[in-house]
């Protein structure tokens, strides 16, 4: 299909300011520098000769959410090996955090003809699971001629991303006639889907994987600890997963909350790592008292800024805290996942912004468990 011939010219075209950009990230978080190689389609050969089964999710969220179905399908099946792929270095990390050496991980190639290709004859998985909305053109194309049946998984649509895919519409069916099989979160991304061209014969409703969470008793454990530094009569503001503009926003209202209650303490999470430096100056242009977790500083009773630079904890502090604002949510990012905090009986705030989380938000503002803000404001 010419659609797809011309969307590879035109990434064949960007893959040097891709590649420099990608060198560019690294100044800040060196990990972009490391294993660049593997998104080109040089990754190094599993150890097991077994075919295995092959699960991309893209980032930090989505290998969340998939970790229910992950540790099933190994205590389940444990003699056929898993491969993990994501695009970013936070969501390698989560890998490695919450499986260790059980699965293998990888960086999924950019979506280049012969980087994929390579990909797949070195790694020569049995079957894909793709997590939520990861579509494209080439990737798709070389898992089908190579008869590697492919599972969207945890799929979701919102209007404005169906919207960008009607856009280019031959590409976008081209590559939905390749899917072996469609699992969506609702009957609204079902509709979206089938009226893109999705077959209906393959498409299923299943719900959300992200309702799969179950509690680590050891979130409980470090928020005791936590609490006991922190102050237990101390209220806990928990803002999760910010991104840019979102922070300067939280720091600027924070001296009417402050005024409001003057004993609380704002734990802010940064969404990426290679922006801690850049929230910590946001904390000290401020002039508002904060320490730094990296720094193992711990907040004496004045501290009233918690910057919490490090990975893999966010459950924890969800469970220390008291009330829990989701980032990603003031802007026009989509949101974040509710249910997380929701899970551990939070009382939660977000923006007007989570359409990646429609239904899932509705929901919870509909049982009175969170609320919606257009600004800061307190």
């Amino acid at each position: 299909m010419i659609s797809r011939y011309i969307y590879t010219l035109v990434l064949h075209l960007l893959l040097p300011s891709i590649l420099v950009r990608l060198w560019f990230r690294g100044r800040r978080a060196p990990a972009y520098r490391q294993r660049w190689t593997e998104r080109l389609g040089f990754t190094p050969p599993l150890v097991s000769s077994t075919a295995p089964l092959w699960i991309h999710a893209v980032s930090v969220g989505e290998v969340q959410a998939v970790a229910t179905l992950v540790r099933r399908f190994l205590q389940q099946h444990p003699e056929i090996p898993v491969l993990i792929t994501t695009m970013t270095p936070t969501g390698a990390d989560r890998v490695r955090q919450l499986f260790g050496d059980q699965v293998s991980h990888r960086y999924c190639p950019y979506d280049l003809p012969w980087a994929m290709s390579r990909f797949i004859n070195i790694t020569r998985p049995r079957a894909c699971v793709i997590v939520e909305t990861e579509l494209w053109p080439n990737f798709l194309r070389q898992c089908q001629r190579q008869q590697i049946p492919t599972l969207l998984a945890n799929a979701r649509l919102s209007e404005r991303s169906a919207r960008g895919y009607a856009r280019f519409a031959g590409l976008t069916r081209d590559m939905l006639s390749r899917l072996s099989r469609v699992a969506v979160q609702d009957h609204s991304d079902a509709e979206r889907f089938k009226a893109l061209g999705l077959d209906p014969d393959r498409l299923k409703v299943i719900g959300s994987i992200k309702f799969d969470v179950e509690i680590n008793p050891q979130w409980a454990e470090d928020a005791q600890q936590l609490r006991q530094h922190w102050g237990a009569a101390r209220p806990v503001f928990l803002a999760a997963s910010t991104h840019d503009v979102e922070e300067s926003q939280l720091l600027a209202s924070l001296p009417e909350l402050l005024a409001a209650y003057p004993d609380v303490l704002i734990v802010l999470v940064p969404r990426h790592p290679e922006r801690f430096d850049t929230v910590a100056q946001l904390c000290q242009e401020s002039g508002l008292s904060h320490v730094r977790r990296s720094q193992s500083a711990l907040p004496i009773a004045t501290t009233q800024v918690y910057l919490a630079d490090t990975m893999g904890e966010l459950m924890s502090f969800c469970s220390a805290a008291d009330i829990v604002f989701v980032g990603g949510s003031l802007i026009e990012r989509g949101g974040h996942n509710p249910l997380e905090p929701a899970l551990l009986g939070k009382p939660i705030i977000t923006g007007l912004h989570t359409f990646n989380f429609a239904a899932i938000t509705q929901g919870l503002a509909s049982a009175g468990a969170l609320v919606q803000v257009s600004n800061t404001k307190p």
